[in-house]
């Protein structure tokens, strides 16, 4: 079984083991996710089976979409509400200082990847070295923050961030910058994420449906469909048969027409075989990815 689930992670799981969940009620061994979302998050998970797994470095949006809730006066060592409280801090600060000290923060930044992340030093996750209370040097990584809204919540302190950023972006290490910009600190006391890798929260399935579905292969989505946002272009059976055995081809002889970027590739009877990307200068249409079942 080859496609997308659009799953809908529940708070208190971690991602590994919703793949895990899914790959069982789908059938499939072969699965993985498109953006580890920790345990105490909830919100969209797009789950791969079979041989949508080759395609994830070309889903066509990587941008991520997030609502989260910041509370000043506190910092742990998760930079979450779920760690070890490290500081309590008195609360100063307005919402006009919370708006200012978000200003520097939208667009290009760097940022420190948290230790408790699924990031890897010398093949151990550092979330393993943090349990053993080992911490290590990061070296600053970069994001791009594109949307960064901020609205005061029902608490006092507390805050309600809508983010549009770049994937790789770690919300709870906004929100601890800014915590230590206003000087109280500040922890993640909630996360959904709304958007990511192309997938919208609107469009998600819970495990419960996936689970109670007399068939739940009706919410698969296909990789051409996962894949839509770029054209298309059919080619002929002796171009097509090239194609599907890895051989670029000649730009020329294709019909149709063409500009350089990635293009959904279609056999003479519409059949999705892969992701070709054109190229001008060199004439060609190469081949990115062949599409197969597994």
């Amino acid at each position: 079984m080859t496609g997308f689930i659009n799953l809908y992670k529940p708070e208190g799981i971690t991602s590994f083991l919703c793949v895990a969940k899914v790959r069982r009620i789908m059938g499939e061994k072969k699965a993985g996710h498109c953006g580890t979302l920790d345990p105490m998050a909830e919100g969209v998970l797009p789950i791969m089976l079979g041989g949508a797994t080759r395609f994830l470095e070309f889903l066509p949006d990587s941008k991520k979409r997030y609502t989260a809730k910041m509370r000043l006066g506190l910092t742990t060592d998760t930079l979450d509400i779920t760690g070890t409280v490290l500081s309590e801090s008195e609360v100063t600060s307005t919402y006009e200082d919370v708006l200012l000290a978000s200003e520097k923060y939208r667009g290009d930044i760097m940022q420190v990847p948290p230790m408790y992340s699924a990031l890897n030093k010398d093949g151990v996750k550092l979330y393993k070295l943090a349990r053993q209370g080992v911490e290590v040097e990061r070296e600053p990584r970069p994001a791009t923050i594109s949307r960064l809204d901020i609205k005061e919540a029902d608490k006092e302190n507390e805050y309600i961030l809508d983010i549009e950023c770049s994937s790789g972006t770690y919300v709870r290490t906004l929100i601890d910058d800014i915590g230590r910009d206003l000087g109280c600190g500040a922890v993640m006391t909630e996360l959904l994420r709304t958007m990511g890798a192309g997938f919208d929260i609107s469009k998600t399935v819970t495990l419960e449906e996936l689970e109670n579905a007399p068939d739940p292969s009706v919410f698969l989505i296909s990789v051409e469909e996962a894949l839509n946002a770029y054209p298309t272009l059919v080619v002929s059976d002796g171009q097509s048969h090239r194609f599907c055995n890895g051989g670029d081809l000649n730009l020329d002889r294709i019909k149709g027409s063409k500009v350089n970027g990635l293009y959904r590739v279609y056999s003479p009877d519409k059949k999705f075989i892969g992701l070709g990307e054109a190229d001008d200068e060199k004439g060609t249409l190469a081949f990115r990815r062949v599409y197969q079942e597994r």
